[in-house]
């Protein structure tokens, strides 16, 4: 890596005031060097990247298994308001919590 970052204080010192961040210098300096870090990783790893190996965004083949849409019985309105503290007219009857309309 060399001596020279990536990203200057005054850059870190611009998304600072962005993100609305009152930094010292020394955290201006130490924010640089850090990002300047993160920055040279990511090209390491575009470096390594080469053109015969496909772009993937999983290591694995993803393959979405799915079943035939079917339907099937369900429960009668009957059977599923019989556990209901309270029904009416085949629905469920629950407090009222707002007023008005």
């Amino acid at each position: 890596m060399s001596s020279q970052t990536s990203i200057s204080t005054e850059q870190v010192a611009h998304l600072a005031n962005l993100a609305r961040m009152t930094l010292t210098d020394d955290e201006l300096t130490r924010y640089a060097d850090q990002l300047d870090h993160i920055l040279h990783a990511v090209a390491r790893v575009g470096e390594v990247a080469a053109d015969e190996v496909p772009a993937m965004s999983h290591p694995q083949p993803m393959v979405n298994v799915w079943r035939e849409d079917v339907v099937t019985p369900g429960l009668s309105a009957e059977d599923v308001l019989a556990g209901a503290p309270a029904a009416e007219d085949e629905r469920f009857r629950v407090p009222r919590i707002l007023d008005g309309e």
